[in-house]
């Protein structure tokens, strides 16, 4: 079993940053690819940035492309979510996910492993 912790929401302006982590226990993270899923009020839970096991594959939404890096340490068993220029469509509940498949994929319904969220709101 993998427990996974986001951090690092909050309240910030349109054209600011936040840096999103999630902290593994249990077993770990280096041997899961790890994605990150916001998910707005009503609405389905979708698919932004995904990170190989070793760090060097990744995938980025289109939406956010230029504008969100992921990355990890698995020394810290931590893996961010670098976001910068904000907008406020970019509002939502951010889940952590960790999974073993080689790549890693998109879809939500095939990571095994989810955090509790944390909360991203940006103001206009």
């Amino acid at each position: 079993q993998v427990q996974l912790v986001e951090s690092g929401g909050g309240l910030v302006q349109a054209g600011g940053s936040l840096r999103l982590s999630c902290a593994a226990s249990g077993r770990t993270l280096s041997f899961y690819g790890t994605g990150w899923f916001p998910q707005a009020p009503r609405k389905e839970r979708e698919f932004v940035a995904a990170i190989s096991w070793s760090g060097g594959i990744t995938y980025y939404a289109d939406s956010v492309k230029g504008r969100f890096t992921i990355s990890r340490d698995n020394a810290k068993n931590t893996v961010y979510l670098q976001m910068n220029s904000l907008k406020p469509g970019d509002t939502a509940v951010y889940y952590c996910a960790a999974q073993r498949r080689v790549p890693p994929t998109t879809a939500p319904d095939e990571y095994d492993y989810w955090g509790q969220g944390t909360q991203v709101t940006v103001s206009s």
